[in-house]
């Protein structure tokens, strides 16, 4: 046995983990048999256009409505397109509309702004109907605007005298959902007024690997420490410290009760934790202090691509490849498509050729994660719209995002690794529509892609072929167009030196 199989079986797994709910086992189920759902939101749900749950959002419904709601965590591993957002969305609006009072008792915090915006539409369709207001944290618009929708200061009458510490006291959340990226949610729990975790009820962790690989300014250990605490003012004051052991987190949360709901703490924070690639290191998974967590996942397989997707491959030489990309989706003939590549560098380096090629009987733009928000929503929305059939992006679009009719993916640089792979072939083949992933490889690169797709649970891939005539066709196109593209090149070195000099800091070794 080698010493990767070794490692691989004594790696750790958690009790909870061993006996999951398998998502295999429920089926789609039409609205009119969903137990116990609100009149209300299933008219909401109609209204755009679900007529039933996808298996997923049976699962967690079963779980979480009715006895024993919401009793334990949920941590739900759940291919891409499957419905996660949906999932945890109709259970807690459903819950939350049973309370009359307005106050922060829901949040959700996500890895990037565009995919915040995505779930906000979620919560947008079903929450106002059972009377729930919905606020964003994203940093989208200025801290004072989003401050202004939600925190709610009170009127003063005129004539009246006006107490600082009185008008301090009644400054509260008017919002009861808040969906949130952590560098804005960080900003408003440290210099917003009013802002109060204190009577949150659940808190969802979307992407929860990559949250839990990356730090995003430690909001994850002081969400739970402001929700366990009586008053956001003494744990923000008592610093870090302020918590220390889960048994302290489990102390100062106390039951509430529906009457004086204000001046008391919530019930148990509940957490629900997705992803489609959930990891399973317990050193990560104790950062969310989960209570008698139940693992939702789909089959034993740890890592699962959707049933409907094809998996293709196209084998190139390196100074190939370019032209492989551009014949490739000639050959598709419109159909929208995201083409993925390693960096910016490469998306912005891939684009500029395509301009080069003149007039293309599909359009195009990119995508990567340092536009500006506005450029990049535009982007989006020209996408679903239609007005862009191919999208050229970088990993930024990755992971969680939905846009309707997306019918294939390209891998123009392979995948990394099988995580990156999974969320990208997630683009498509959503929502039970068939889609398919392309991935352009050189010879070298056709090994190492086997073993990742094995690691996917997928066995078998299809050789694309191009047609002979087509790449023969756009040939001397592309050779114009590489020809053009390295007199950018040396146009843009050339000002980039002449800006060093000025500057001066001279050639650099890369120019030597």
């Amino acid at each position: 046995m080698d010493e990767s199989r070794k490692k691989k079986k004594s790696e750790p797994v958690l009790p909870w983990m061993r006996q999951p709910v398998d998502l295999q086992q429920f089926e789609e189920l039409s609205l009119d048999l969903v137990p116990c759902l609100d009149p209300r939101l299933k008219a909401a749900l109609e209204k755009i256009s679900i007529r039933s749950l996808f298996p997923v959002q049976v699962a967690v419904w079963s779980e979480t409505i009715g006895p024993g709601a919401f009793e334990r965590d949920l941590c739900i591993n759940s291919p891409t397109g499957s419905g996660k957002t949906l999932a945890y969305a109709l259970p807690m609006v459903q819950q939350l509309s049973s309370r009359k009072i307005t106050c922060l008792r829901a949040l959700i915090v996500l890895p990037t702004r565009d995919l915040a915006l995505q779930v906000k539409k979620v919560f947008d369709a079903v929450a106002p109907d059972v009377g729930l207001k919905v606020g964003l944290a994203v940093g989208q618009s200025s801290v004072e605007e989003e401050i202004s929708v939600l925190i709610k200061k009170p009127k003063l009458d005129v004539g009246m005298s006006f107490d600082p510490e009185e008008y301090r006291k009644e400054v509260q959340c008017s919002v009861d959902i808040l969906v949130a990226t952590p560098g804005r949610l960080m900003d408003h729990i440290r210099a917003t007024k009013g802002f109060s975790l204190r009577h949150l009820c659940y808190l969802v962790v979307d992407e929860t690997d990559r949250f839990l690989r990356e730090e995003y300014q430690s909001w994850l250990p002081t969400v739970l420490r402001l929700a366990c605490l009586d008053k956001v003012e003494n744990c923000y004051n008592a610093g870090s410290n302020a918590v220390s052991t889960i048994g302290q987190l489990r102390t100062f949360r106390r039951s509430g009760v529906e009457r004086g709901f204000k001046d008391k703490m919530s019930p148990r924070l509940v957490k629900l934790v997705l992803s489609a690639t959930l990891t399973q290191d317990p050193s990560k998974l104790s950062q969310l202090v989960l209570h008698h967590p139940l693992f939702l996942t789909a089959g034993h397989k740890r890592y699962k691509l959707p049933e409907t997707l094809e998996t293709c491959t196209l084998l190139c030489e390196s100074k190939t490849k370019p032209l492989c990309l551009i014949a490739l989706l000639h050959s598709l003939r419109g159909e929208k498509c995201i083409v993925f590549t390693s960096s910016k560098k490469r998306t912005r380096r891939l684009t500029a050729l395509l301009k080069f090629f003149g007039e293309q009987p599909f359009k195009f733009s990119q995508f990567w994660g340092q536009q500006h928000q506005s450029r990049r929503s535009k982007t989006l929305d020209s996408f679903r719209r239609g007005e862009i059939d191919v999208l050229i992006s970088s990993d930024a679009i990755a992971r969680g995002m939905d846009v309707e009719g997306v019918r294939n993916v390209i891998n123009y640089d392979m995948a990394p690794y099988v995580k990156t792979y999974i969320h990208r072939a997630g683009r498509t083949a959503r929502a039970g529509h068939s889609g398919r992933c392309f991935t352009i490889l050189r010879k070298n690169e056709f090994k190492r892609f086997k073993e990742m797709l094995l690691k996917a649970g997928e066995a078998a891939c299809e050789a694309y072929t191009l047609p002979a005539d087509l790449m023969d066709k756009l040939r001397p196109l592309y050779d114009s167009a590489l020809a053009k593209l390295k007199e950018l090149d040396v146009e843009t070195k050339g000002l980039k030196r002449k800006k060093d000099d000025e500057e001066g800091y001279g050639p650099s070794v890369d120019d030597a």
